[in-house]
């Protein structure tokens, strides 16, 4: 996660103020820099690392930053700098595991102005909008939202309506999507590969749209997550393989390698239910009841079929959680 600072955006890419109805460097000063540190023995250490860098987008006066949750994930420390050269530090306040947003709080003034959300707004493909890290115009995009569809990642993550913008930005994590009116309608999440009906694959961004704040903004302030029942969770990790669902890893403590899944198993149905893609495997587990259910997995491996049975966990159970202030 971690990078240099020394990069730019080629000119031909950058987004020019002529360009854009509101005033662009004040909506791209809203892009901080973030830097999270995160103690060797979290739970997300070996997958996310210790040290991880982004960008996180000031929302409120106060001081509340919005950002992609996997950099700040049991972080310990975080640092927030602006394009004008300020630093503070900043506190983790919570991250939701369903969404993929995290939110921080500055623990000093950066002397910038929060940009607004762009709540309610429709985004659709062909839409313009800017994809910008920290620092700047030299390292914002100006990019077009190529698709609104469903995202479903392998660590157990479906999003209904995620937005897809190209070209990709190389530093996408915790970046700001800045739709036409100068408002904040999403969060970058990924680098992936999209493919549309003939088209070839190209390189996107995958964004988290600002529409799924709103319902969870109160709890995550009060609690660190929003206040509802957990999702299950088997510590599982699948990928679609031309016309099959096949385990690809799990995580050593999770209920999943403990019921005996194996990398190269098929998972064939969820109960009785047959599985036929990422995305419907996922929504059959979260079906079955919160974290605690026991997930029954029909599965083949090698010319068997097999039974098992995962009593699943919530996550959240293995993560340091944030210190509320």
């Amino acid at each position: 996660m971690s990078r240099t600072v020394d990069w730019e955006i080629p000119g031909e890419i950058q987004p020019k103020p002529g360009d854009c109805a509101f005033d662009l460097d004040r909506a791209l000063s809203a892009v901080l820099g973030l830097r999270a540190t995160i103690p060797e023995d979290a739970f997300s250490a070996g997958t996310l690392g210790t040290e991880r860098a982004g960008s996180g987008v000031l929302i409120r006066k106060d001081g509340l930053v919005l950002t992609i949750g996997y950099l700040v994930t049991e972080a310990e420390t975080i640092w927030l700098t602006s394009a004008g050269g300020g630093a503070v530090p900043g506190h983790v306040l919570a991250y939701d595991q369903e969404t993929g947003f995290g939110l921080v709080q500055t623990l000093g003034k950066l002397n910038v102005p929060p940009i607004d959300l762009g709540i309610g707004l429709r985004v659709g493909a062909g839409d313009r909008a800017i994809m910008a890290a920290e620092g700047g115009r030299r390292h914002a995009i100006a990019a077009r939202v190529v698709a609104r569809q469903e995202f479903a990642g392998y660590w157990e993550y479906v999003l209904d309506h995620a937005i897809f913008t190209a070209p990709a930005h190389p530093f996408w994590g915790g970046a700001g999507l800045i739709g036409a009116d100068g408002r904040l309608i999403g969060i970058g999440s990924l680098h992936v590969q999209n493919a549309n009906g003939r088209e070839l694959r190209r390189d996107v961004n995958m964004v988290v749209p600002i529409d799924l704040l709103p319902p969870i903004l109160d709890d995550m302030l009060t609690y660190g997550r929003p206040n509802r029942p957990a999702r299950p969770w088997l510590g599982l990790l699948a990928q679609e393989v031309e016309d099959a669902i096949v385990v690809v890893g799990l995580n050593e403590r999770g209920p999943a390698n403990k019921a005996g899944l194996r990398p190269g198993d098929r998972i064939l149905a969820v109960r009785e239910d047959p599985v036929a893609s990422l995305a419907g495997l996922w929504r059959k587990v979260w079906a079955g009841g919160p974290a605690g259910s026991e997930v029954v997995l029909q599965v083949g491996r090698d010319n068997e079929t097999l039974t098992v049975r995962v009593l699943s966990v919530d996550r959240t159970r293995f993560l340091k959680a944030p210190k509320l202030h």
